[in-house]
């Protein structure tokens, strides 16, 4: 992955590709809302990987348009409605699907990576 060496973050070119991915593990467990998935992507990278909110939003409309994902409106907070995303079955099967490619891709990327330390 594409590194900026000054400040150790990934680039979104890198990651773009797993974005899907990425919401549907963040929402395996429980269903969540864009701020906090977003917020907890920036604290599971230990900072290195930043999501901008049109990426978000752009992964939440295919990932519903394709069935893998549902929305519904949460609680009113002080910041009004949120709309939370939970995984469909469908969903669940897909990021199975998702990892085991990914396996695969790192797998055969790897060959092509040089020690470099």
């Amino acid at each position: 992955m594409e590194i900026d060496e000054r400040t150790q973050r990934i680039s979104a070119d890198s990651i773009r590709g797993y974005t899907d991915i990425i919401v549907l593990y963040l929402i395996r467990e429980k269903p969540d809302y864009g701020y906090s998935i977003s917020k907890r992507i920036r604290l599971t990278s230990a900072q290195k990987y930043a999501i901008k909110e049109t990426t978000l939003y752009s992964a939440f409309t295919r990932l519903e348009k394709n069935g893998f994902i549902e929305s519904f409106d949460g609680t009113i907070s002080e910041g009004g409605r949120r709309t939370y995303y939970r995984i469909t079955d469908a969903g669940r099967d897909y990021y199975r699907t998702k990892c085991r490619e990914w396996r695969l891709t790192k797998e055969v990327v790897d060959n092509f990576i040089a020690a470099t330390d």
